[in-house]
């Protein structure tokens, strides 16, 4: 067990334990905590909370991510923002690039919530010769990792419900914006694609608003790293017949490229 640390804000006054289990408690019950909170709810300091996510990380009883914990990873768990940043970086990197390299100066885009399209929205800042895009998107890493370049890009953020595990926009209110726009193109996200099932997405609400997306999109473009080929979950975004291209990861699963390929997908690889 890690020792607690002293400091001054009473730190002792609930014993490490209880705390610690009251924090196990918080983060399973929510999903992702982050340590800066933990810290003001304990009203204890954040080397404490880290000691503490630690010592529960250590008993598995909770996971430790990029600033905050998560639950134990369970079978069919949808992972936080923060695990996925961590999970094939450079590839989503790659494929953020190229997704880039697709775009012109005065189109408009969908921009879809998740880790992969954040490096799209990095690539597309990094891309000093674009003017004039529209930018709309239901997250808001994405909407913060673009509004440096306002007013080089217009960025709107669709309305909806918060859902905190990834900091993404979801219905109601959503539809209101999605239904007013037809975009140049949609570039999404999503947890699988599959021959039989198409484009899919671990969770519902998300998954409903990428169907809006692509139903307001002239053009679709889905960013899947290897991992995600060959793999089918909860929630249909659009079936292959209406993407128009997939952006992967060189480390694709040659069959699984061409099992895709086969049944009429443009796929490229980062």
């Amino acid at each position: 067990m890690i020792a607690q640390q002293a400091g001054p804000e009473g730190e002792d006054a609930v014993p490490a334990l209880v705390r610690r289990q009251r924090m196990a408690e918080l983060i399973g019950g929510r999903g992702f905590v982050r340590v800066t909170e933990l810290s003001t709810l304990f009203g204890v300091s954040e080397v404490t909370v880290r000691s503490d996510l630690a010592a529960l990380d250590h008993g598995e009883e909770i996971r430790r991510v990029h600033g905050g914990a998560v639950p134990m990873e369970a079978r069919d768990r949808e992972s936080s923002f923060e695990e996925s940043l961590t999970a094939s970086a450079q590839d989503k990197q790659a494929i953020g690039r190229l997704a880039a390299s697709l775009v012109s100066s005065g189109q408009s885009i969908l921009l879809d919530v998740g880790t992969t399209t954040l490096a799209v929205a990095q690539a597309l800042r990094e891309r000093t010769d674009l003017e004039d895009l529209v930018i709309i998107t239901n997250g808001l890493h994405i909407a913060l990792e673009l509004e440096s370049e306002i007013p080089r890009f217009t960025v709107i953020v669709t309305g909806g419900a918060l859902r905190p595990l990834q900091h993404s926009l979801v219905q109601p209110l959503a539809r209101t914006v999605l239904d007013q726009v037809h975009a140049d193109v949609a570039i999404l996200g999503c947890n699988g694609v599959d021959v039989v099932h198409g484009v899919t997405n671990v969770n519902l609400p998300e998954a409903e608003v990428k169907q809006l997306m692509v139903a307001a999109a002239e053009r679709v473009i889905v960013v899947a790293d290897a991992s995600k080929l060959g793999q089918v979950s909860l929630g249909t975004i659009a079936s292959l017949d209406r993407v128009d291209l997939v952006l992967t990861s060189e480390t694709a699963d040659p069959a699984l490229v061409a099992e895709l390929s086969a049944a009429g997908v443009e796929i490229l690889t980062a």
